[in-house]
């Protein structure tokens, strides 16, 4: 492979070969969290298949029966769509087996991140500490037996299909903290943006095409197949990620030039008795008292309501109130992901030029990354809400909605590495640890809303929540967010009582 170089200085600084190994690794992690965010959705297609929608909406009015109640039947709420030419919905709604009625199924739902909640700060120490390549490869292998185990389970009782998906959600809990490990192990300070939005925005990218496959799996093979083919396919991405990466560059030994190693662990500031010294104590106190750091806490909270609350509920939006059929819906719910992965490379590509040539800061790039994963989904929930039946529309909004949230990449998720590249995992740990909660309220919440009121009007509502949370997000983080390396993240003395310290990096990778 050819070697490029660039002059700082007077002095050539070679930053490797033409495809470098650390763009290897983002690619690589990028599939990663591709896979886990594949477990992560699929039960949200899979459980619309599952389900049988006609005895439960006939459990539902029977409940009502006898108070005479009729806010279960067919309002002026309801989208109620003739078949204009357009082969797109079905009059009759292809039943499932399982009889689990609207609080059930966010039960199920929630699951997920219950276990998901629990594994963050232990998985975030651990890569730390221990390895975050085998950290990573353990979450996806979890998630693969999991999910081989899952159709038994269901057929079995609900209950046993809850305990699956719980230990998906303990494996899923572990990979943000381990990949942001690895970014800053890997990442020179000014790639940081792209790299990290390479890596993260497989999330985007795990979304598409599991939203896709379970639909067209589901729809054709029947939804047992859903978890079967989609662990099965996962032990491939396991088997090339230990072969083929290393938790750090001085540990790779495939595929990498001596130049490569070299200029990575420079802008870095890293010498071989610095990689190698004792990993200094987390500062607790300094930590949860930082402005900064608690300003992507909250951020990261308001963002992930909204990005779960799509996440999980857009199939079921589409198919209770759009009234798009199965795969129709799968196809629908994926394109806003797939637009998503695309501007996010666009976007991250875009900020780091700006970053390169001093037009911005990188706390201006990470604020204007933030803002359009917030704004913009605020603006276009609140047009969701008042569009009423108009399914062209309303997708339109909805897929800006989810395209602008790829923002949060190169917005306050890279930022934890900028304030605090010595605790990476930790504050990923710790903020994505308060990010999750919205992954379990928000099924319940949904679930409770809609539970025999499945309308525009109940929906409305969630929508409103969901942009008062954009707001508040907006507000802090414009206010308190920061690029800057914070104090507290240079390391103690060392045991040998040395004033060793790390200082603070520029975004040029200079000291």
């Amino acid at each position: 492979m050819a070697i490029g170089s660039s002059i700082q200085g007077g002095h050539a600084i070679t930053k490797g070969p033409t495809f470098p190994i650390r763009y290897l690794m983002a690619i690589m992690g990028s599939i990663g969290l591709a896979i886990i965010y594949g477990f992560k959705v699929n039960v949200s297609v899979a459980i619309v298949a599952m389900v049988n929608h006609t005895a439960v909406k006939l459990e539902a009015l029977n409940l009502h029966a006898g108070d005479n109640d009729t806010s279960s039947l067919p309002s002026a709420d309801v989208c109620q769509h003739e078949n204009n030419g357009i082969n797109i919905t079905k009059t009759v709604v292809e039943d499932g087996p399982f009889v689990w009625n609207e609080p059930l199924q966010g039960l199920i739902l929630s699951s997920y991140f219950w276990g998901y909640l629990i594994s963050l700060l232990p998985g975030g120490r651990m890569s730390e500490l221990l390895s975050a390549k085998w950290v990573m490869n353990g979450s996806v292998l979890l998630n693969v037996v999991a999910s081989m185990l899952s159709p038994l389970m269901a057929e079995l009782h609900y209950s046993l299909f809850i305990i699956m998906r719980f230990l998906q959600g303990i494996g899923g809990g572990v990979t943000f903290p381990a990949m942001h490990v690895m970014i800053a192990k890997w990442a020179p300070p000014n790639e940081r943006s792209v790299i990290a939005s390479i890596v993260y925005a497989g999330t985007a990218l795990g979304t598409v095409i599991s939203i896709l496959l379970s639909g067209l799996l589901a729809a054709t093979l029947g939804w047992i197949w859903i978890f079967y083919i989609e662990g099965l396919l996962c032990l491939i991405w396991c088997t090339a990620w230990w072969l083929m990466i290393a938790d750090s560059p001085e540990e790779q030994i495939r595929f990498i030039t001596q130049q490569e190693k070299d200029y990575i662990c420079n802008s870095l500031g890293q010498t071989k008795s610095s990689i190698h010294k004792p990993k200094p104590p987390v500062p607790w106190r300094q930590l949860l008292t930082s402005p900064p750091f608690l300003a992507i806490l909250i951020a990261h909270f308001c963002s992930n309501f909204g990005w779960y609350m799509l996440l999980i509920e857009l199939p079921t939006f589409m198919n209770q109130i759009l009234k798009f059929d199965l795969n129709s819906n799968a196809g629908l719910s994926s394109t806003p992901f797939l637009c998503m992965w695309i501007f996010t490379m666009i976007l991250s590509k875009s900020l780091t030029v700006l970053q390169d040539k001093n037009v911005v800061t990188i706390t201006t790039s990470r604020k204007i990354g933030t803002l359009i994963a917030s704004a913009v989904p605020a603006v276009c929930l609140l047009g969701v809400s008042y569009v009423g039946c108009n399914r062209a529309l309303a997708v339109v909004l909805m897929t800006i909605g989810v395209t602008c949230i790829g923002g949060m990449y190169c917005g306050f998720l890279a930022n934890h590495i900028d304030i605090g590249s010595n605790f990476a995992g930790t504050l990923v740990a710790i903020t994505n640890t308060f990010g999750t909660i919205p992954g379990f309220v928000v099924p319940i919440f949904v679930g409770q809303l809609t539970h025999g009121n499945q309308t525009i009007e109940a929906w409305r509502i969630i929508f409103f929540v969901t942009i008062g949370l954009y707001v508040l997000e907006i507000i802090v983080y414009t206010i308190f967010g920061s690029g800057e390396e914070q104090p507290w993240n240079k390391a103690k003395p060392t045991s040998e009582g040395s004033p060793e310290q790390t200082l603070p990096l520029k975004a040029n990778g200079t000291k």
